[in-house]
């Protein structure tokens, strides 16, 4: 598992040490391991996940550049956040979820993988205040980026954005959108041996 994703990450310009190929494939076996009783992910084969999961999640580290503290709204078992935190040792993640069971697998994860940058946090998006602003919101599981940026809109800082991981992206979405809040930047992403389209749409408050 381990070759076949250094494989993957060889097709793209991402730059990964032993340490940190080690951990995703050690997250991807947890997953796969704790998946057969929590259910977890539709995804059943851990080569699957590699790409489906982590490849589709490592996609955005690139531009994460900006900012440190980053919060994954909706991470389910901790996607895309646990894959960008040990992508970005240096940056810091809040990984928030209604579900338990998820947020115990996640703490499961940073326990068993050594990862210190990671907060997890069971709330729902709207009852969770934080003592700061975050610089980004990312989220790749909200069904439409109207709910994700209204449910979410106390969390960036005061020059923080949204960023949601789609697939394809709609007019019909994009107009949905509330009128204080505008499209930055739409960026295509490149996941090797993904089938279908990925995007990154970065959002931001209107002044």
């Amino acid at each position: 598992m381990k070759e076949r994703l250094a494989q993957l990450i060889a097709k793209t310009e991402l730059k990964v040490t032993e340490q940190q190929l080690e951990q995703l494939v050690g997250y991807v076996s947890l997953l796969h391991k704790w998946n057969k009783a929590y259910n977890l992910t539709s995804v059943r084969d851990p080569n699957e996940m590699l790409v489906k999961h982590i490849m589709d999640s490592l996609a955005v580290s690139p531009y994460l550049s900006q900012g440190t503290r980053f919060i994954d709204v909706g991470t389910g078992p901790g996607l895309p956040g646990i894959p960008l935190a040990i992508m970005l040792p240096e940056k810091q993640f809040t990984l928030l979820d209604s579900l338990g069971k998820r947020i115990r697998f996640i703490r499961q994860v940073i326990h068993e993988l050594k990862i210190d940058n990671v907060t997890p946090v069971q709330s729902r998006v709207e009852a969770f205040i934080p003592e700061q602003g975050f610089d980004a919101v990312l989220s790749r599981a909200f069904a439409s980026m109207s709910d994700m940026v209204n449910w979410c809109r106390h969390l960036p800082s005061a020059e923080g954005e949204f960023m949601a991981l789609k697939g394809q992206i709609t007019e019909e979405e994009l107009a949905e959108l509330p009128s204080w809040c505008s499209v930055s930047e739409v960026k295509s992403l490149h996941v090797p041996d993904l089938e279908g389209a990925r995007h990154l749409v970065r959002l931001t408050a209107k002044e």
